[in-house]
């Protein structure tokens, strides 16, 4: 007899490798899922961004900002042994008052300054464009 009675076909040993199964089958659905969930959000909001009227509105460019994200390389290739990328934010305050912000591509970012203000073209929540006033 095993230890405590705990291993062999009946014991706490059997259902370790039938329990183990299950879990990795129930990540796995679970990661999947995760992944099926943000697809569909992401196509929700490019569906409905879709069917959303093109406005021009006045606005001021209220806040810039950046975020970096870092990824470390094992073969520390990259500079700093890893590989970045930045994501640049721009936040308007349209006329009624509201606010919104949009990721932009770096050349756009780095034409505008904080306290701009000018004509703001959007869809939905989807950024087209800013015109500057002069």
């Amino acid at each position: 007899m095993g230890f405590g009675g705990f291993d062999g076909p009946g014991g706490f040993g059997g259902m370790m490798f039938t329990l183990i199964p299950v879990i990795v089958i129930a990540g796995f659905v679970i990661v999947f899922g995760l992944i099926l969930f943000s697809a569909g959000k992401g196509i929700s909001t490019w569906s409905r961004n879709n069917r959303m009227p093109v406005i021009t509105t006045r606005a001021r460019l209220l806040t810039k900002r950046t975020d970096y994200s870092h990824r470390s390389d094992p073969d520390g290739a990259g500079p700093m042994g890893g590989h970045g990328s930045t994501s640049y934010y721009l936040t308007f305050e349209m006329e009624n008052g509201e606010r919104i912000e949009f990721q932009v591509n770096g050349q756009e970012f780095g034409l505008l300054v904080e306290g701009d203000t000018g004509d703001l073209t959007l869809q939905g929540t989807r950024y087209h464009s800013f015109r500057r006033y002069l």
